[in-house]
């Protein structure tokens, strides 16, 4: 059995019939789309990769046999990112192109916030949670990264909106468990989205049927990821470099996922977030929208900070997918806010459109009928019946036209007006189809007017007197919710309602067109509303979403590196990578060191299966550094600087040749990796003055 929506929180409105009501999921869901594919695509060519960009360039343009020899030593976890980036890349080998994917990725992954929004709440909500998604400048800063955790956020985020419908729904689990397998094979720290769904699960506290398939989904996709946990085990070196989480990490992840660094935005959006965790831990069971994008949004982050505490594994990109649930939690709390500044009983109240069951009983009829269960009976007669509701007698046919209530007799026709006046059952809104109900007996007129009627033998007609009509809920004169009333013809008919109704809220005058008109303006207000509020917000985020198209806000910028070396390195020189990940430079712009003499290298990465390369040992070295005159340094600051330790011995060797025989000249370039000249002691007196290189001018 599927988990059931709590009713307060499952405030999607029925479609209308035609393609107006599905234009609307529609439109909530493209819109997110294309803001965030827009804002992607601003500054995308910032003319610099940073390392690990450069590490995906240079990897993916290899073949695939080299990509698979590489993989059996390092980098496994990206190993089907590596593969995929291979196709992409051979198109064109470029900056943009690399980034392309990013930016595809995290226009997808905000159309499905937007449609977890429109499924949880209703569209209005999911337009806002996608739209808040796409202006957040943690996902743009990755939109924009030639990495594979836009593309785990969006297969995250599309595999929670399968484990919704299937849960909800009870729907198949397979697709959730091959689209959480694939995207656990980009990244393996996504199947922390399984414990995550597991305690959205804990919440909602589903049927058995539920967690066996979810179970089964699940244990799938562990075992399918085992191999890739083993290998990447076995590599675990590669992190040595990561630190245990500082004191305000969470603070930081948390500030990120609500708005980011302005404050107006970041308290506003904490504030509505706080208000969607309403009703988390109701006594009903179900998937509401607190229930699924909470544990989204903290179970991850939190998991992998507390193993941090054991081995270091916390980086914000990690966990990128999580921040999917924060702009679910804001949309549902501004749904709340919307809801309460609406006035009680008016028009766009989600609330039951009967207080009472309908009766219909006869003089010596039992009057009692049972809760939420129309029935028409007569003493003896058996008070259950099921939906569609059949009504038969001895003698009688038990095959009934499903959905249209009927009571006949031998004899009697069975035609009913297909879109007569009919009356709702409770549970059913006020846009259902109108269903007819009549009751006549042999010899009766044929001809029966739109009102439901019943007549006795010998009335024509034109009888008025025994004829019997009601209204359906929301559909009276004054287009408001009523109780159904029945009437005898020639009885004053109910005057339409416009004072105070029965809960105080008063009802204006002028009927449907004029409530039609205030329903409208109300929506209309709402949506300018949230478009107001959301246009704020980017234009506060614009000057964040700005900075972060400047190559100097990634760690490092080989761009500007490959720039300087190809102005001021000639060929034959020699060169030094200190330490060695900063050859990515020269393997992301070969074009920029071409005919330079790497003085460090043994075998090249593609062919040692290696990512930079293989170096020679540290006396190969010291004999090397000692022979030359003059070498340029292609470094990270930090460690020229004795800010940062070696790594190794081959680094530490580097260094002290360079400390013991060497002076440095200025440097040639700015940031955390610089081009630096080095030229031995002796030979400083007689060297002329390098060339003054004026800073690198800021991209426009």
């Amino acid at each position: 059995m599927g988990v059931g929506p709590q009713v307060e929180e499952q405030s999607a409105e029925v479609p209308r019939a035609g393609g107006a009501g599905r234009a609307r999921p529609a439109v909530a869901v493209a819109v997110p789309a294309a803001v965030m594919g827009a804002l992607g695509l601003w500054g995308l060519d910032r003319g610099g990769m940073w390392r690990d960009e450069a590490v995906t360039f240079q990897v993916a343009r290899r073949s695939v046999p080299q990509i698979w020899r590489l993989l059996h030593e390092v980098d496994a976890v990206h190993g089907l990112y590596y593969l995929l980036m291979h196709a992409v890349l051979a198109v064109h080998p470029g900056e943009v192109v690399l980034r392309l994917p990013s930016v595809v990725a995290a226009a997808v992954t905000a159309a499905l916030v937007a449609a977890l929004g429109t499924r949880l709440l209703r569209p209005r909500a999911g337009l806002a949670a996608g739209l808040l998604y796409a202006i957040t400048p943690m996902a743009g800063h990755y939109a924009q990264e030639g990495r594979s955790y836009a593309l785990v956020a969006a297969g995250a985020t599309a595999a929670t909106l399968l484990f919704v419908r299937a849960a909800r729904d009870g729907g198949r689990w397979r697709a959730y468990g091959v689209v959480l397998g694939l995207t656990c094979w980009l990244h393996e720290f996504a199947v922390l989205v399984l414990l995550a769904h597991a305690v959205s699960l804990a919440l909602a506290r589903p049927g058995v049927r539920v967690w066996r398939g979810w179970g089964s989904a699940a244990a799938a996709v562990s075992v399918t990821l085992l191999p890739m946990v083993l290998v990447s085990h076995a590599q675990s070196a590669q992190l040595a470099w990561l630190r245990q989480p500082a004191p305000d990490t969470a603070r930081n992840v948390l500030r990120a996922f609500l708005g980011g660094p302005v404050p107006a935005v970041y308290w506003t959006c904490l504030a509505l977030a706080v208000l969607g965790l309403a009703g988390l831990m109701s006594l009903r069971p179900g998937l509401t929208c607190a229930r699924v994008a909470l544990p989204l949004a903290v179970v991850p982050p939190a998991t992998l900070m507390l193993a941090s505490r054991l081995t270091p594994l916390y980086v914000d990109r990690y966990v990128l997918y999580a921040l999917s649930g924060a702009p679910l939690l804001v949309a549902a709390g501004a749904e709340r806010v919307a809801a309460a500044l609406r006035r009680p009983g008016s028009v766009h109240s989600r609330r039951p459109c009967l207080s009472q069951p309908v009766k219909f009983t006869r003089p010596g009829e039992a009057a009692a009928v049972p809760p939420q269960a129309p029935e028409f009976t007569r003493p003896g007669e058996a008070a259950a019946v099921p939906w569609p509701t059949e009504f038969t007698r001895s003698g009688e046919g038990a095959d009934v036209p499903p959905q249209t209530p009927e009571f006949t007799r031998p004899g009697e026709a069975a035609a009913v007006p297909p879109r007569a006046g009919g009356f709702t059952r409770p549970g059913e809104g006020v846009d259902a189809l109108s269903r007819s109900l009549e009751f006549t007996r042999s010899e009766e007129a044929a001809a029966v007017p739109p009102q439901t009627e019943f007549t006795r033998p010998g009335e024509g007609s034109a009888v008025l007197p025994r004829v019997w009509g009601f209204t359906r809920p929301g559909k009276g004169d004054d287009g408001l919710p009523q109780v159904p009333e029945f009437t005898r013809p020639g009885e004053a008919a109910a005057a339409p309602r416009t004072g105070p109704r029965d809960d105080g809220a008063p009802s204006p005058p002028g009927g449907p067109r004029s409530l039609r008109r205030v329903r409208l303006a109300r929506a209309g207000a709402s949506a300018l509303a949230v478009a107001l509020g959301l246009g704020l917000a980017l234009v506060c985020q614009l000057p964040a979403l700005r900075a972060d198209r400047d190559p100097g806000r990634r760690p490092d910028d080989l761009g500007a590196v490959a720039r300087v070396a190809a102005r001021e390195v000639g060929p034959g020189e020699a060169v030094l990578f200190l330490p060695v990940r900063m050859r990515n430079a020269a393997l992301a712009y070969p074009g920029a060191f071409r005919g330079v003499r790497d003085v460090a290298l043994a075998e090249p990465g593609d062919r040692s299966g290696t990512l930079y390369g293989r170096e020679a040992g540290a006396g190969v070295l010291r004999r090397r550094v000692a022979g030359l005159g003059r070498v340029w340094v292609v470094g990270d600051r930090a460690l020229l600087d004795g800010r940062r330790r070696p790594s190794g011995p081959a680094e530490r060797a580097e260094l002290d040749a360079l400390a013991q025989g060497f002076a440095p000249r200025p440097e040639s370039a700015r940031g955390g990796a610089t081009v630096r000249l080095y030229v031995r002691r002796d030979r400083v007196s007689r060297s002329p003055a390098p060339r003054a290189v004026p800073p690198r001018p800021g991209r426009r």
